[in-house]
């Protein structure tokens, strides 16, 4: 990707966070905020937020809804990626991918082993596109989603990030449907 003349401009997106757990409430949900605070940290604007049970069908209901709204540019996930029967996060999303993009789980991998060694073995931190949708789905603790966002999903919804980002893509990934 070549550097355009307004890639030194920032510009925001709009963001939504989706906590995936039995058990987690508005009130103790730290990973979700942690989401909803380093994005609009970031500067971009927060499209909503909810806490949704582990189950694979509510988990669809609500991000079809937010790939099919135009206003909304990209999905953030934190929980379900474990290996538990109730982690069901990849099972939901992936059917929902027009594209897998590989290198997220494999990098995010790489960054936490770096801080939990071989346990990182156990998450299946995913993500893809939708509808020209970025999602990324981490774990549930806040200290994945603080290192999966600043070590990768920061840089690419930011437009000035280069050679490239997945928001100088998003045009290019509308499907003909």
């Amino acid at each position: 990707m070549s550097n355009s003349p307004d890639s030194s401009i920032f510009k925001p997106i709009n963001i939504a966070v989706m906590t995936i757990s039995d058990t987690r409430t508005e009130e103790t949900d730290s990973a979700g905020r942690l989401l909803v605070d380093r994005i609009q940290a970031a500067g971009h604007d927060l499209a909503e937020k909810t806490i949704v049970k582990d189950s694979i069908y509510q988990i669809r209901a609500v991000v079809s809804q937010w790939i099919a709204d135009p206003n909304i540019q990209a999905v953030v996930t934190t929980g379900g990626t474990g290996m538990t029967a109730r982690d069901n996060t990849p099972e939901a999303m992936k059917p929902l991918f027009d594209k897998e993009v590989e290198g997220f789980g494999e990098i995010f991998r790489y960054l936490s082993y770096q801080i939990i060694k071989t346990s990182t073995i156990q998450s299946r931190a995913i993500a893809g596109i939708a509808n020209a949708t970025v999602i990324f789905c981490l774990p549930g603790s806040p200290g994945a989603c603080k290192d999966g966002w600043d070590g990768i999903i920061a840089a690419q919804l930011d437009n000035r990030n280069q050679p490239c980002n997945m928001i100088g893509v998003m045009p290019l990934m509308k499907r003909d449907q």
